[in-house]
């Protein structure tokens, strides 16, 4: 049975986890593959994503607070602030209806649905940080088949470009391997 997004987003809290543990506390200032973010802005993003998921669990629609760089919204210790986050959703989604339906800008969905988003951002996201500090880091394939299931029936105009969550696919060969073709394809260079 395919995974579903509660369960990417449940493990991925384990995913990105693994890697912030991993980095140094001279490394948060360090360039992602995100143009003109460090490795701490890629996690002030990430935590925006988290907090969706945190509305969602709750009943609201999600906010998203406008600040740049996205860096600044980590407070204190950038683990310690990431646990409490991850703490937090890991309580709602014990036990949350997930099958409750909500308002959105494409018509009614489930919490399920919506959680999609923020499931995949946590593995990206994790890729992101960890090239960003020398990690060398491999995507689940069942995220990546996910992904692709959830996202390529959306136009390519809500997908990339300014307004997407995505920049242009990436040129790899034929024979890369999934985690590099998945982040190229997510806009990323993967070498």
């Amino acid at each position: 049975m395919a995974a579903d997004s509660s369960q990417l987003f449940d493990e991925g809290l384990d995913f990105f986890t693994s890697v912030l543990t991993r980095v140094g506390p001279d490394e948060w200032d360090r360039p992602s593959p995100c143009r003109g973010w460090t490795a701490l802005d890629v996690l002030g993003h990430l935590g925006t994503s988290v907090d969706m998921g945190i509305s969602l669990l709750e009943g609201h629609q999600p906010t998203w607070p406008d600040v740049e760089p996205p860096g600044r919204l980590v407070q204190g210790d950038p683990v310690e602030w990431w646990q409490e986050k991850a703490g937090r959703v890991r309580e709602l989604l014990t036990g949350a209806d997930l099958d409750v339906e909500m308002d959105t800008p494409m018509g009614r969905r489930t919490v399920r649905d919506r959680l999609a988003f923020p499931a995949i951002d946590l593995y990206v996201h994790a890729w992101d940080i960890g090239r960003a500090v020398g990690l060398d880091l491999e995507i689940p394939t069942e995220v990546i088949e996910f992904a692709h299931r959830y996202i390529d029936p959306f136009p390519e105009e809500m997908v990339r470009g300014e307004n997407g969550a995505f920049g242009p696919e990436v040129s790899v060969p034929e024979d890369a391997a999934p985690t590099a073709a998945f982040v190229a394809w997510t806009g990323r260079q993967p070498g």
